[in-house]
């Protein structure tokens, strides 16, 4: 897994559209640096940048940008609505993958200290990498702001922790340390500044005081006007939005502002945000409102529309979503990814993975993924008519100046085509238009590079390539909401979601089988020269099997709690889809039947008798518990008469 760090750098310039630039250019052209995102505040004069790269090359980069502040930003001169003490505000470095804090409190450690000695600034620690608890808050180290840093730094007790204690009047002093995720959340409020900053007050973790704390835990808030927005903002960070989310400061500023009449119009995110805290808030909205949303896409639209985060400009998902912007690229092309026919020609290679382990994933997968079909041959859409390929193109649903045309997404091609044809070798081959008709394109907005991908819709499952059609799902799905079934309604929205759930469990199962199967092959090949080497070489053997082990003993766990929910619906479903669930229940315990092999196969090696016994007498139970379960759906299925 590649290493990753976030550098969410916060300059005190938000007005001049060629310093942001410049500094922005700063960051992009730093090798290694990905600049993902830059957020201006007129009001605030403020501008926060977020890029990634590997450690050493975002310690870099931000050193690359403050060069550029150092010669463009005098802070003698600025005013605006967010605290600030210097050009380069605070500069905070934040684990995103493959690394850990003490990790990121290097990276600040080492930032300060090149800041420091290449500009003769003033740099204090904070957070993680504090070197006094005092200094862990930044609001702390910031109370004063720039005009109070000549006396602040004339005390001992605020020695900043790298560089001069003299005040440098063009550059203030600043901030870096390291931290989790921080979430930069503005509520927008039809209201006075006083008034935005009485519920900042109320709510914030600090409140007013010591006597006097405020209701929501990891809170910081503070109240100001945005003149050119002419509104008034609760402007927060969320220090843990697993402590507190984004709906719970939503609906307690709407609280706060319900007792004073005053009207929420929506909110606003700065920077990016992790998909789990708009999942969070959408699984908040289902509950509370009853809703059945099952898809991602569809829970992250939600909470847009609940907390109003498009009501000062358009949010898109694919340019704010940390996950979407910065995927887990690796180095080979996952099992997953890849087209059923490469998929099989990889099975039928002569290496040891992928192997039984993989392909009893898949078997399990093809049953409980969601209920639209994958496109491709026989599908609805163009798509690339070459052998091997067969794949969906992506098309646009605009005149996008930056896409010449439709795009294959194979494994083979994923290169945008010059016009009607794949441009990526080996196909270059004429696009094929399905005799159903002209292809289905999402809503919204065309990204550079990024056209948008084709509408999946529900296929009869004798299609060619709808052997990934979510079986379980897809029943549920052609049962809920039609008329003659509404009396199930109710039923459909219980039973779904297991499968639904199940779906990304699976189909993760498939590539984790390969890499754990992967490590053993690794540790085999340690050196076993001397008894050191060979007592390394044996505890990394084992550990292999162990993981070789828990891989397929997931998947049968995993199919486990599906079967009642099978069995209900074989009982109550669709009975179009009768021969969806007996295929269903098959494939089930064939998946089942894989797992206890491949668990079998590499238990026999394991030393550790205790543990062997334990998964010995679970996978055998979870295969009698399949083979039962899938003999009663098929019965059910047998004596239903409809």
């Amino acid at each position: 897994m590649s290493q990753l760090v976030e550098c969410v750098p916060n300059f005190s310039e938000g007005n001049s559209q060629e310093v942001i630039d410049a500094i922005a250019q700063a960051i992009s052209q730093t090798p290694g640096c990905a600049l993902l995102d830059v957020d201006a505040g007129p009001s605030t004069n403020r501008t926060v940048y977020t890029f990634v790269g590997p450690p050493d090359r975002v310690v870099e980069g931000a050193l690359s940008a403050a060069r550029v502040a150092a010669r463009l930003i005098d802070m003698s001169r600025h005013r605006g609505e967010h605290p600030r003490m210097g050009a380069l505000d605070v500069c905070p470095f934040v684990p995103v993958r493959g690394v850990g804090m003490d990790e990121c409190v290097l990276c600040a450690e080492a930032f300060g200290q090149r800041l420091a000695e290449e500009l003769h600034v003033p740099v204090f620690l904070y957070g993680e990498a504090a070197r006094t608890t005092s200094r862990r808050s930044l609001p702390a180290i910031r109370a004063g702001e720039y005009e109070a840093l000549p006396e602040k730094l004339k005390q001992a007790e605020w020695a900043p922790d790298f560089g001069p204690s003299s005040f440098v009047p063009s550059w203030g002093a600043t901030a870096t340390g390291a931290r989790q995720f921080l979430i930069a959340f503005n509520v927008n409020l039809l209201s006075t500044k006083e008034q935005a900053h009485r519920i900042a007050l109320n709510l914030r973790e600090q409140g007013r005081g010591q006597d006097q704390p405020g209701r929501l835990k990891k809170l910081q808030a503070i109240g100001w006007h945005l003149d050119e927005k002419n509104l008034a903002q609760v402007s927060t960070n969320l220090l843990d939005f697993e402590v507190t989310g984004l709906h719970t400061v939503y609906e307690e500023t709407c609280r706060e502002a319900q007792e004073l009449s005053l009207p929420v119009v929506g909110s606003q995110l700065v920077g990016l945000v992790p998909l789990k805290a708009l999942l969070d808030a959408a699984a908040f909205y289902c509950d509370r409102e009853n809703l059945f949303v099952l898809e991602e896409e569809h829970r992250v639209r939600l909470v847009v529309n609940r907390l109003g985060l498009d009501s000062l400009s358009p949010f898109h998902p694919e340019e704010r979503v940390i996950e979407y912007l910065v995927p887990d690229r690796r180095p080979e092309r996952s099992l997953v990814d890849k087209s059923l026919c490469a998929f099989i020609r990889d099975v039928g290679a002569r290496t040891a993975v992928p192997g039984g382990g993989s392909v009893a994933g898949a078997v399990a997968a093809l049953v409980s993924g969601v209920g639209g079909r994958a496109l491709g041959r026989g599908a609805t859409g163009p798509h690339c008519g070459a052998t091997p390929c067969g794949t969906p193109m992506r098309g646009t649903p605009i005149r996008d100046p930056y896409v010449a045309g439709p795009q294959c997404v194979g494994p083979h091609c994923e290169t945008p085509s010059a016009g009607p044809q794949c441009a990526g070798p080996p196909c270059g081959t004429p696009l094929q238009e399905d005799a159903v008709g002209s292809p289905l394109l999402l809503p919204g907005r065309g990204v550079p590079g990024q056209p948008e991908r084709l509408a999946r819709v529900p296929r009869p499952h004798s299609s060619p390539l709808a052997q990934g059609a979510a079986l379980g799902s897809m029943v549920g799905l052609m049962t809920y909401g039609r008329r003659q079934f509404e009396h199930l309604d109710a039923a459909m929205r219980r039973l779904i979601p297991p499968f639904h759930a199940a779906a990304a469990e699976l189909t993760a199962l498939v590539d984790a089988d390969a890499q754990a199967f992967a490590s053993y092959l690794e540790a085999m090949k340690l050196p076993k020269s001397t008894p050191e080497e060979r007592d390394r070489r044996a505890a990394a053997l084992q550990e292999g099997l162990r993981q070789a082990v828990s891989v397929p003993l997931a998947l049968a766990e995993t199919v486990a709690p599906l079967w009642p929910a099978l069995r209900e619906l074989a009982l109550s479903g669709n009975p179009a889809c009768r021969s969806d669930l007996q295929v269903a229940a098959k494939a089930l315990e064939t998946g089942v039947f894989g797992a206890y092999f491949n668990v079998l196969v590499n238990l026999k090696d394991v030393t550790d008798s205790a543990f062997k016994d334990q998964v010995h007498r679970r996978i055998s139970s979870l295969l009698q518990e399949a083979k039962t379960q899938a003999a009663l759906v098929l019965d059910s299925l047998e004596a239903r008469q409809e």
